[in-house]
């Protein structure tokens, strides 16, 4: 690999997009691949398809000649080393679904060279690379791992929306499934990120991953939890978390919220518990911070239902605006998004509900949300908002126009604690 070698990134998503991009940008030749034809059309125009990935960026690419995309996984053949990005969901019962990654080594083992590596980003449970993957991709390519192609496990870190954490600056993690392998595999990232961090194996790297979302989710849920506990206490969360973070060691600021989302956070926790369960072992941890956060929805209502109370109205019947559909700030990703578990109280409850988000014009089609998927977003106005009983905001885009919310709303009820400075004292305003 001394020559820059011809990439294949397989998922042109959240995920293999800006891989994609990283590699283009430091000279090697890429190829996306993707099942998405209008996807690909849009990356081969030049255009983004993801908020918080200018078009000028892709375009770039485009110019240099270093990025394409395809449907064709024929073209596999032409690449010496293929990353594969695609969803690891949850299934219905809270069981890992792999048929993303196995369907992707089925479409592209026919097609692998001899001595190509193959790097999964996707998260999973420690064993997936070596087992599940290495066992699809020789079935198909009648190819043996370690010895006629290589293998390896990198977990992706990109953090949507958070202009801070530039994708070549974030570690690196790269595990093999042989010394070669793993050897491969530092040199193939060595060309567009900066710092490499070698682990022992590919399950080393996998269970990496797990536990960095596992972190997240288990202290958010503590924050969610002490959230409650404080409020009945008349105890702001958000002003201890500002006053605790000034230590300068032993503590690091987690914030409350309406619940987790993305396709991270909320489900990585549990591909590990269904895999400890194969080995006797409970994750009591894992399983609290599960049901806390998926709890908060409630709680939310509940505030909601408070606020209402306050002017002497009843959930029922009451119009609620809710503000931000996104599962986090300023990106249009709305995956596993709690606002959506807010949205389905609300109308059980009888309540009407609109939403405004910036960032998503009209709700997609989904498996999680299809009874929401066309529904369009409110203009913010002055009429619209006031118009509502109460403006619930779940999410705090930086592009809202928060002082109309703030004038106008009849009632706030704030997760986010975005209009605590404006309304603090108002007695229309209901932190939740």
């Amino acid at each position: 690999m001394n020559k820059p070698p011809r990439i294949g990134i397989v998922g042109l998503g959240y995920v293999g997009l800006p891989v994609a991009l990283q590699f283009a940008m430091s000279g090697c030749n890429v190829i996306g691949f993707d099942i998405d034809a209008k996807k690909v059309a849009q990356l081969n125009s030049g255009k983004s398809y993801i908020l918080h990935i200018p078009s000028k960026k892709i375009s770039a690419a485009r110019k240099s000649k270093k990025i394409s995309a395809t449907t064709d996984f024929s073209r596999v053949r032409e690449c010496s080393a293929i990353i594969i990005c695609v969803p690891t969901p949850l299934k219905k019962n809270r069981t890992p679904d792999l048929s993303h990654i196995l369907n992707t080594a089925k479409k592209i083992a026919p097609y692998l060279q001899r001595s190509a590596l193959v790097v999964l980003e996707s998260t999973t449970y420690p064993g997936t690379t070596e087992n599940e993957l290495c066992q699809a991709l020789e079935k198909f390519s009648g190819l043996r791992a370690g010895k006629d192609f290589h293998l390896a496990f990198s977990p992706e870190r990109v953090d949507p929306g958070n202009s801070q954490n530039e994708l070549a600056e974030i570690p690196k993690i790269v595990g093999g499934f042989t010394p070669k392998c793993q050897m491969l595999a530092v040199k193939l990232y060595n060309r567009a990120f900066k710092k490499i961090i070698p682990v022992e194996s590919c399950r080393v790297a996998e269970a990496v991953k797990l536990t960095e979302n596992i972190f997240r989710a288990v202290n958010i849920a503590m924050v969610n939890e002490l959230k409650i506990v404080f409020a009945a206490m008349d105890i702001d969360i958000w002003d201890v978390i500002a006053a605790a973070k000034t230590k300068p060691f032993g503590f690091m600021p987690f914030y409350p919220g309406p619940g987790l989302g993305g396709h991270c956070i909320p489900i990585d926790p549990f591909y590990l518990s269904w895999k400890a369960r194969q080995f006797g072992k409970e994750t009591r941890f894992i399983e609290l911070a599960g049901k806390i956060n998926t709890s908060m929805p409630e709680f939310v209502v509940t505030r909601v239902k408070e606020a209402l109370a306050s002017q002497k109205k009843n959930l029922h019947g009451a119009r609620v605006l809710l503000i931000g559909i996104a599962y986090k700030a300023n990106v249009d990703d709305d995956r596993e998004s709690p606002a959506y578990a807010l949205w389905k109280l609300l109308e059980t409850s009888g309540a009407k509900v609109s939403f405004y988000d910036p960032h998503i014009s009209q709700i997609r089609p989904s498996r999680e949300h299809s009874q929401f998927a066309g529904q369009k977003s409110i203009s913010l106005t002055s009429k619209n908002v006031s118009a509502a009983d109460v403006a619930l905001i779940a999410t705090a885009h930086d592009t809202v126009n928060w002082p109309i919310i703030a004038k106008n709303a009849k009632l706030v009820v704030d997760t986010r604690n975005v209009l605590a400075s404006r309304l603090k004292d108002s007695p229309k305003y209901f932190k939740a």
